[in-house]
């Protein structure tokens, strides 16, 4: 086999990292010197730092006026958790799940909730019919599958007429795929994903449906006082003005508004969408151009545009767990490509952050080299037969 010449133009940037992702391509540690440090998040600087992130959410995203923001805690999850707590249990309750994570949020509904769901699940790769889903029950379901690069094509299947509430983990898709917030009641996401902000806070985002449910139900099971998202009955509206549950970090606050600032000046949420659908686009031609290689997305409409997931398919690979380590371990090592291993439960492969804070030639240079260490881990493995 014959190894090509190691590439001579190497990532900008090599931090492919699903999660914490890359930071806005502009980033400083001179950007944050704004962040109120030493104050009280409670302080009228610290409330109007928050209340300018909800703002800044809303306004990128194309949040409707009626929905309400909250900054959370613990991330994607405390969110996602918070609105199954919160929410479940007044009607019956479909979870799905094409993925670890999604299937972590059908452990929590089944055994710690001990609610009688409806299941439904599909392998890595592949999708559940979301069209077969009953929508009168309240429906648990992540938009983009950030652990098996397999996300919703779009909302279509999920009528306007519904009775149950949807309730989206939106993580790794905010900020880089079109979210129907008519079809969406609650929608979670973590700005570490497609901003690239700092780790540890959660976007939580009700519809008026969900704040009547909150207003309405009262859950059979005792609620953690960071779970409650009402008091006497009624929605505690501090929370989606700015006035957080638990302490929030101002640093990281700063950050995403930093982060936010970015996507304005380059055009919004249709710039963000679109450097995501270029990242991803050079990951796929490459796939289409090598046989030893493809996307472990099934099919081509469900893919990610964010979390790109790839198996090795050379039917002369014995051991795909141990060359696709190999390969990953070969390219940090030079230093082109941080953190791509696939997840710890998908299959065996490669995982490349393909968000909007990714630089496509940065995408473009990690092939080359992709190439490379390919064909160098595989001569490794001829050599030792």
């Amino acid at each position: 086999m014959t190894i090509p010449a190691q590439p001579a133009k190497r990532p900008v940037n090599p931090r492919f990292s699903s999660g914490p992702c890359a930071k806005i391509p502009t980033f400083s540690l001179d950007l944050l010197t704004d962040a109120p440090l030493g104050r009280s998040h409670r302080a009228a600087v610290g409330k109007a730092k928050l209340k300018a992130a909800i703002d800044g959410t809303r306004e990128i995203l194309g949040v409707p006026d009626d929905y309400r923001i909250g900054i959370v805690p613990a991330s994607d999850t405390g969110a996602v958790e918070m609105a199954m707590w919160s929410l479940l249990g007044a009607r019956p309750v479909t979870m799905v799940a094409w993925e670890s994570f999604g299937a972590g949020w059908v452990t929590d509904a089944v055994k710690q909730l001990k609610l009688d769901a409806d299941v439904r699940t599909a392998d890595y790769g592949k999708i559940v019919d979301m069209a077969a889903v009953d929508y009168d029950t309240d429906v648990v379901f992540t938009w983009n599958g950030t652990t098996s690069g397999v996300r919703m094509p779009h909302g279509e299947m999920i009528p306007s007429g519904r009775a149950g509430l949807t309730i989206c983990d939106a993580t790794s898709a905010a900020f880089a795929m079109d979210l129907p917030w008519d079809k969406l009641d609650v929608v979670t996401f973590s700005w570490q994903k497609v901003m690239g902000g700092e780790a540890a806070h959660g976007i939580l985002i009700l519809s008026p449906r969900a704040v009547e449910r909150l207003e309405s139900y009262t859950p059979p099971w005792p609620l953690p006082k960071i779970f409650r998202l009402t008091k006497g009955g009624k929605l505690i509206e501090g929370i989606f003005r700015g006035e957080t549950i638990n302490t929030p970090s101002m640093l990281a606050v700063e950050d995403y508004l930093v982060a936010l600032d970015w996507a304005r000046s380059i055009g919004g949420l249709p710039a963000l969408i679109a450097r995501a659908q270029a990242n991803a686009g050079v990951i796929a031609d490459f796939c289409d151009a090598h046989d030893w290689i493809a996307n472990l997305a099934e099919d081509p409409a469900t893919a990610s545009t964010t979390s790109v997931c790839l198996k090795f398919t050379d039917p002369g690979i014995s051991d795909g767990a141990s060359f696709a380590k190999a390969v990953a371990k070969r390219l940090e090592s030079e230093g082109v490509g941080f953190d791509i291993g696939a997840y710890r439960d998908a299959p065996a492969g490669l995982r490349i952050w393909c968000g909007a804070t990714v630089e496509t030639a940065d995408i473009a240079a990690l092939m080359d080299w992709l190439d490379w260490a390919y064909h160098t881990e595989r001569a490794a493995l001829a050599d030792a037969a």
